[in-house]
């Protein structure tokens, strides 16, 4: 039985890290979509939880997200299955691409494929963080962190870490008629 659950683990994170591109807030929806609809291995603000703090901790959020899904789901054991599960196809195409990539990109024909990969990652990410946002706005002071959070990441280019710490303290310490955001 745990084999077959770290199988599952395994080929699930393998699927997700195979068919994303932009990595990523690109890949929250797909996370979405086998973790809490197709496997149930979360709820909603679990996988929000771990990916806010995927973002903030050293490595690729994507990474970190699957480790922290495979640690809930079979203890250390599942955290590296899942890990490895996410970055097997990743590794295997990027050194695929690694191998061919000056020949590569001196194909037209490929430079615009690259082109139009980026718009439907830009696409994604935007349509992610407009979900994102809509699940964690849910005040006006919630509302009033992201707009500032924003703002400062935007024009001013903090640390996204720094960022994460003070809105994890605003969040923490800003109280609205005796209630915790």
């Amino acid at each position: 039985m745990i084999l077959k659950k770290l199988f599952k683990l395994f080929t699930t994170f393998a699927k997700i890290g195979g068919i994303t591109f932009g990595g990523g807030i690109a890949m929250l929806p797909i996370l979405e979509k086998e973790l809490i609809e197709k496997n149930k291995w979360l709820e909603e603000n679990e996988l929000l939880d771990y990916y806010a703090i995927g973002q903030c901790t050293p490595g690729i959020i994507a990474v970190n997200t699957a480790t922290f899904v495979g640690y809930k789901q079979k203890g250390i054991i599942g955290g590296i299955v899942a890990t490895l599960g996410m970055i097997f196809f990743p590794i295997i195409i990027i050194s695929i691409i690694a191998f061919f990539i000056s020949n590569l990109l001196q194909f037209e024909i490929v430079l615009h494929a690259l082109n139009g990969v980026r718009v439907v990652v830009a696409a994604i990410i935007c349509n992610a963080v407009v979900s994102l946002a809509k699940k964690s706005i849910k005040n006006t002071l919630t509302a009033i962190i992201a707009i500032v959070v924003f703002l400062l990441s935007f024009f001013i280019s903090l640390s996204p870490v720094l960022l994460v710490i003070l809105s994890a303290f605003a969040g923490q310490f800003v109280v609205k008629g005796g209630e915790k955001l």
